[in-house]
């Protein structure tokens, strides 16, 4: 047997004995944890309100330094 078919099953018996420290439980679809829910939501519409902020900011720091306003 050469080297690479033996590591190859040695990886491969790793995998399929072992079991994923992360999926311990299956979440539950039909009782969602509401306050992760609002944690994500609500850093997305901050981080989109920072975006449009900063985006009006370099609009109008464009138009000044160009003599468009």
């Amino acid at each position: 047997m050469t080297f690479n078919r033996l590591l190859f099953r040695t990886i491969l018996n790793s995998r399929v004995g072992s079991r994923c420290m992360f999926t311990s439980s299956k979440p539950d679809t039909a009782n969602p944890n509401w306050v992760r829910v609002g944690l994500a939501f609500g850093a997305a519409a901050a981080f989109w309100g920072l975006l449009f902020k900063q985006h009006s900011t370099d609009v109008h720091e464009y138009k000044v330094r160009n003599g468009l306003e």
